[in-house]
């Protein structure tokens, strides 16, 4: 989601003129249906819909039809924050492609006040413009224009435009947002999110991302504000009154989902790039002081961008904002990226390793965006990948590049492993996929789209090699810039070739013997396109089944699914028809060397050069495939471990860790053979591995505990305590060490605590109460807030004292860890109260309330409670949140999918077919009722197993 102008700065030296054929899109345009009939208004009403006055709308379809082309916005602005609402006017060049008696645009919750038609000529000549019939159909938030006379094709037309509207009271469209001063005062701003479909809540625009076109702004304002756009601001104009009224520069060409417009009072700390563009962060005027760190990391990040891509950043500035209510965690409007503020203001004093992660990573994905999505735009949102599984695969290559330290590939694992859980499910859904209503488009951007999207990329980027990959992604943004891109676009990636690169004779030598869309590969020519194709358009991950015979290795490929097994009669249904094209890669214990192999059959056999006691496939997990090796495989594997962990490299050591868990939940291994490969622990050195260790067994008793099943939870809690107790007592309450060793010590630090370990309670009990006595001044280390305001939390004084602090805080990271703490009170009462603030909206913001439920139904004492609340509440919860959203997929999943047994079943499938019952449908019903499914199964096949277990082990 993000957007750029379209002006370069004069003092920077272009590589790539992005401009190149500007002028010829018109013209492209034009041909789009040149063979496509009239479009004609009748009064036939059973053709039509009916229009909300009754009469007969003229257009019938979702999408907008492609007879009229905008080229030019003009668009005047001038919101109230005293009276909430906003006045604004827009004047619309269109070119006509076909005749037409209509014009259609979106327009959703917009009072249009006056609409007039001026043809080209009209315009020259400074004829006034003839008053249109404006009908409106709101279940496809369309409006109609109806012309007086049909408009004539390839001629241009000026629309204009009267409209109001109350700003929003949600995150989306043009709403309102508010904070809280340090003295306590309440002050407003106003700001914008468009994306996917919300542009029509701020101006009647033809809202799809195929129609991309210029933007001219122009807002009007107090003085007391600022106003912020795309672009920078041309002049300000004082008018009567006392008002002001800004003018920005006209856009490059651009989607209406990346406009962005904001008047608000707040401060900046700015900086200039080696080339030129002045990037400037903003905070409410209590909080800029945080805002250092991020341009720091935008600094170096857009220079990053601009070498890697080749292609320098269009715009001449690029505006970072902290709003104090926002929806998502960031929207890559071009050059004017909105954020919520704990994705981009960074406290030294209160916030954590994982915070300054998370900063660095949302900063380089929206700054990739600049690139992906809004120099390259997806030309559906069926494609939203091409967006969002691009600028998620850009923050692993970026941050390691600028900011090495963070060992982000290390975490860039966590990225495929979360989007695994979900694939495995049969309710999974290929990366790209029709959507078509609103709601449908929002739900496209899930983990599918954003995880599984980088994950296949990085997969490509293995297999083409790292300077083939980035040869293919210059020459996918230059062929495509200010255009759109689908899905079958994948040949550019593959042919690496630019126009530099070409011979006098017009061919390309690194690839000369090849197809456009071919590379040789182990002395075989593979489809690019062929290859993504069976990953991008069937859904799922491959499992890959590893016998060992001798010398040779039998393979096999399936379909991996959890929940369901191997002996269920529905298994073998569920894996036919899927095929994938499986770049291979595996290393043997007698050679360091990595093999590579493209399995495209069901089976294959492989030739090993020599004996080897054991092999390991896809090598540091850049494959997005599960492994099972069948016989004594796992055996062998578990027994290097022990032996020496080292011959194997951290990040395999991470994938036999995941994969292993995963296979249980497949039926694939007994539960006792994964807990038997965590022995080996007690000797890793690797943070990452650690953390994937301790992780599934804290998964576990996480299970045993919410299940209330006293027995195992009490075992599991002494054998994790009696296994990690050396590496417990070893971890320094301070921010000392490497990013991944500051994540591990609070990561044990905090299961050592939940555990009820004595010596972990009593230190955070101390620090606690040193922290009050303070009155909130003692700066605890940050990796371990969390943890000392969960202790804290536990006694009614200092939960009281905590809630004191969450409202006196101006730090958003010290208010994410202290709602944490509040959160774990073992006192229903206390949770419900949270609740209850949260839906009030005033201490608690609405756009934590997700996050709130999520936290609260992780607690055993809250789960329940979580549960009853969404089911009581959920007409409240769909006033504040759209049905589509990411809040409520969260607050659905987050409060029901660790439920095990089948009465929560049961209740939790009736609760959906009521809501669908009222036409109320979404794809998460289904994957949470697989995956309550799948939690009962897993119970009932591997409890004994674990029961067992834990008795021989402690």
């Amino acid at each position: 989601m993000f957007h750029y102008s379209a002006v370069v700065n004069s003092c920077r030296t272009p590589r790539f003129n992005i401009h190149t054929g500007f002028y010829c899109l018109a013209a492209i345009l034009l041909q789009i249906s040149i063979c496509s009939p009239s479009y004609h208004f009748t009064e036939d009403a059973g053709a039509f819909p009916v229009a909300a006055n009754g009469e007969p709308f003229p257009w019938q379809k979702l999408r907008l039809p492609n007879v009229v082309i905008p080229l030019h916005y003009d668009l005047f602005v001038h919101p109230n924050l005293t009276s909430l609402d906003f006045v604004a006017s827009e004047k619309i060049e269109v070119l006509v492609s076909n005749a037409t008696q209509f014009i259609i645009l979106h327009s959703k919750d917009l009072e249009i006040m006056n609409a007039t038609l001026q043809s080209e000529e009209d315009s020259r000549y400074m004829k006034p413009g003839r008053e249109l019939k404006v009908l409106s159909y709101p279940p496809h938030q369309q409006i109609a224009l109806l012309v007086p006379e049909k408009l004539i094709p390839h001629l241009k037309y000026y629309v204009a435009i009267d409209f109001q509207a109350k700003l929003a009271d949600g995150f989306e469209g043009f709403y309102k947002s508010t904070y809280r001063t340090v003295g306590g005062e309440t002050r407003i701003l106003a700001v914008t999110d468009f994306e996917p479909t919300q542009a029509r809540m701020a101006f009647p625009c033809f809202d799809e991302p195929l129609f991309k076109a210029n933007f001219s702004i122009k807002i009007r304002r107090e003085s007391r504000h600022i106003a912020l756009s795309n672009m920078p601001k041309i002049k300000t104009i004082e008018l009567d009154g006392g008002l002001l009224e800004d003018h920005f520069e006209t856009t490059v060409k651009m989607s209406t989902y990346l406009v962005a417009y904001i008047v608000c009072d707040f401060h900046s700390v700015s900086g200039t790039t080696s080339s030129g563009v002045k990037v400037s962060i903003y905070a409410s005027p209590d909080k800029w002081n945080q805002t250092y760190y991020a341009l720091q990391a935008s600094l170096k990040l857009l220079d990053f961008y601009e070498k890697y891509f080749d292609i320098n950043y269009p715009l001449p500035k690029l505006d970072l904002i902290a709003i104090p209510d926002f929806g998502s965690g960031a929207m890559e409007n071009w050059g004017l990226i909105t954020y919520k503020e704990t994705s981009l203001l960074f406290d030294p004093k209160t916030s954590s390793a994982s915070d300054k992660l998370w900063v660095t990573r949302v900063i380089a994905h929206e700054l990739a965006h600049q690139w992906f999505g809004n120099l390259v735009t997806m030309e559906w949102w069926n494609d939203i990948w091409l967006n969002e599984g691009f600028a998620n695969y850009m923050e692993l290559i970026a941050v390691n590049a600028t900011y090495p330290e963070l060992q982000v590939d290390d975490y860039f694992l966590n990225v495929c492993f979360e989007v695994i859980t979900r694939d495995s499910l049969n309710s999974s859904r290929p990366v790209s996929k029709p959507a078509e209503t609103p709601t449908q488009i929002q739900e496209m951007f899930d983990e599918v789209s954003y995880n599984k999207g980088a994950c296949i990329l990085n997969m490509l980027r293995d297999f083409l090699t790292e300077e083939k990959f980035q040869k293919g992604i210059i020459h996918y943004l230059k062929k495509f810039s200010y255009r759109n891109a689908r899905n079958d676009d994948w040949s550019s990636l593959s042919n690496s070739c630019l126009e530099s690169d070409f011979t006098s004779g017009g061919v390309c030598p690194s690839d000369s013997k090849m197809t456009s869309n071919m590379l040789t590969f182990l002395g075989e020519n593979v489809g690019v396109k062929e290859m993504m194709t069976t990953w991008t358009l069937q859904k799922g991950i491959p499992l890959l089944v590893v016998k060992q015979d001798g010398c040779s290795l039998r393979l096999q490929q399936e379909r991996f699914l959890k929940g369901v097994f191997q002996e269920d009669p529905e298994w073998r249904v569920l894996q036919e028809r899927y095929l994938w094209h499986i770049p291979l890669t595996y290393s043997t214990s007698s050679s360091n060397v990595i093999h590579r192999h493209i399995l495209k059959s069901k089976t294959d056999i492989l030739d090993l050069p020599e004996k080897t006691s054991w092999v390991k496939f896809n090598v540091d997990s850049n494959g997005y495939y599960i492994v099972h090796y069948e016989g004594h495989g796992w055996d062998q594997l578990i027994t290097q471990l022990n032996q020496n962990h080292t011959l194997l490299r951290p990040k395999d050591r991470i994938g036999l860790i995941h994969d292993v868990f995963q296979l249980v939940g497949a039926g694939r291994l007994t539960l006792d053979k994964a807990l038997d490969m965590t022995h080996y622990l007690q000797r890793e050195t690797s943070s990452p591995a650690l953390l994937k260790g301790l992780s599934y067994l804290e998964l576990l008793y996480r299970m045993m505990d919410r299940s209330n099943i006293s027995d195992v939870s009490e075992n599991l809690k002494h054998y994790l305590l009696q296994y990690f107790k050396p590496l417990i007592d070893r971890q320094s309450w301070s921010d000392e060490g490497s990013v991944w060793d500051r994540m591990l010590h609070s990561a044990l630090l905090k299961l050592a605590c939940d555990l009820n370990h004595a010596p972990c309670i009593q230190k955070a009990a101390e620090l606690f109460s040193q922290w009050m006595e303070s009155s909130g001044k003692l700066n605890i280390p940050t990796d371990v807030l969390n943890i000392v305001y969960s202790v804290g939390a536990q006694t009614t004084a200092g939960w009281n004292y905590l809630l004191e602090q969450y409202e006196l805080s101006m730090s958003s990271a010290e208010k994410n860890k202290i709602l944490y703490g509040l959160s774990t009170s073992k006192h229903q009462e206390k949770l419900l109260k949270l609740l209850e603030l949260g839906m009030e909206g005033k201490v608690i913001k609405i756009q934590d309330l997700a996050a709130l439920l999520h936290a609260i139904a992780r607690n055993p004492k809250g789960q329940q409670l979580a549960w009853d609340f969404v089911r009581e509440n959920w007409t409240h919860l769909l006033k504040k949140f759209d049905l589509g959203s990411f809040d409520i997929r969260i607050i659905i999943s987050s409060t029901t999918s660790h439920f095990s047994c089948k009465d929560k079943l049961q209740e939790v499938k009736l609760f959906f077919e009521s809501l669908e019952a009222q036409g109320s449908h979404l794809d998460i019903f289904q994957i949470v009722l697989e995956t309550i499914t799948k939690n009962i199964k897993w119970l009932e096949k591997n409890l004994p197993t674990l029961r067992t277990w834990l008795l021989l082990s402690t």
